[in-house]
């Protein structure tokens, strides 16, 4: 594991949140290099101001960040940045991704996920329907991403486990703090088949306003997000907004008309969300989105090559692209690089043959042939 203490020091410079935090790296690489840049560097970086970058050049290590970093080492968690290869790679497309996550299991930068959350009292009808989906969803190669809540959440992990697929737990609060203290178990068995992440330090009780934070990293990993018996007034509809926002699919599992567990459901689904029924009906829909398993070694090598020929300032560009089109300014704001230099980037990409242009200055990766 690289040297992650500067992260961590970095994220605890008052003032630079998660939007702040991804444009330093854009530009700088490493929290190394913005503590060492000058101020005439980092001045042009948008959302630096003069006081920021006093706190920059004289922020020390606090004794709650350093004791939180020494409790990662002595436990033998993993800390994944966004500079690692295996942060989740859906998840930097979104304008404020955690600057690091920390892991408990294997964290693979996996691209086949879908979310699957829902009511913390549901119905049996409701656990097992999850259950069945997310077993089929695992047997067809799905990583499940859920909140490890009890209810929905916990049927979605168990039916991935069912399907010997592997799952991804989203906690609301630090590693060190299993919550509900219920899921203990559950919560070994998923870092034995997957992975349970945070972005909270270790010992974070999981406060109500944690939960509506972490449903953007469930959503934001996820190529789409499934929403089983939700009420009108669920925390599970702030994940399909998060999810909607974020350009991605939503899918809704129909209930019984006369539950008003399934009103929020019934809701997605006349605002345009996927009715589901079946595994299959979310795969078709991400079909253009999922290759083949023999295809995906192939386009991996070819895209490690054809990378690895790529200039710095190219590299930084394209990894900010994902397979979701993305606008020019939006790539503008998030990298923080001038429209004109930004221009000239993509159009040698496209010389390329690394990225496609749609109308409307929108960019989105290229296959590979």
């Amino acid at each position: 594991m690289e040297n992650i203490l500067p992260w961590f020091v970095l994220k605890s410079v008052p003032g630079i949140g998660n939007h702040l935090f991804k444009r330093l790296i854009a530009c700088f690489n490493s929290p190394e290099n913005v503590f060492e840049a000058s101020g005439k560097d980092l001045i042009e970086v948008k959302g630096i101001t003069p006081r920021l970058i006093t706190a920059i050049r004289h922020h020390k290590i606090r004794d709650p960040v350093k004791k939180d970093f020494d409790l990662v080492m002595k436990k033998g968690y993993k800390i994944i940045t966004l500079a690692d290869r295996d942060y989740p790679p859906l998840l930097l497309q979104i304008p404020d991704p955690p600057p690091f996550l920390y892991v408990f299991g294997c964290l693979k930068g996996s691209f086949r996920n879908i979310a699957v959350v829902g009511s913390r009292n549901a119905t049996d009808y409701g656990i097992s329907t999850t259950r069945r989906l997310c077993r089929d969803l695992a047997l067809l190669k799905m990583t499940i991403v859920s909140g490890m809540a009890i209810g929905i959440d916990s049927a979605a992990h168990q039916g991935a486990l069912m399907g010997k697929g592997n799952t991804i737990a989203v906690l609301g609060s630090g590693l060190e703090i299993v919550y509900p203290a219920e899921n203990r178990k559950l919560f070994h068995r998923i870092a034995e088949n997957g992975a349970v992440i945070s972005e909270f330090p270790l010992l974070t009780e999981p406060e109500p306003h944690n939960f509506p934070i972490r449903n953007r990293i469930i959503s934001g990993m996820s190529l789409g997000t499934v929403v089983v018996e939700a009420t009108k007034r669920s925390g599970s509809l702030i994940t399909a907004r998060l999810s909607a926002e974020q350009n991605r699919e939503v899918f809704a599992i129909p209930g019984s008309i006369h539950s008003f567990k399934s009103t929020g459901t019934h809701t997605l689904i006349k605002q345009g969300a996927k009715l589901v029924e079946h595994a299959q009906d979310i795969m078709e829909e991400l079909s253009y989105m999922i290759e083949a398993p023999h295809e995906k070694d192939k386009t991996s090598h070819e895209l490690i090559e054809r990378t690895s020929r790529l200039s710095s300032e190219e590299s930084l560009v394209f990894e900010a692209i994902g397979a979701y089109p993305v606008h020019i300014d939006d790539l503008a704001r998030t990298l923080s690089i001038k429209p004109g230099k930004l221009s000239s980037i993509l159009l040698q990409l496209e010389l390329k043959g690394m990225l496609h242009q749609s109308p409307g200055k929108l960019f989105s990766r290229a296959a590979m042939e």
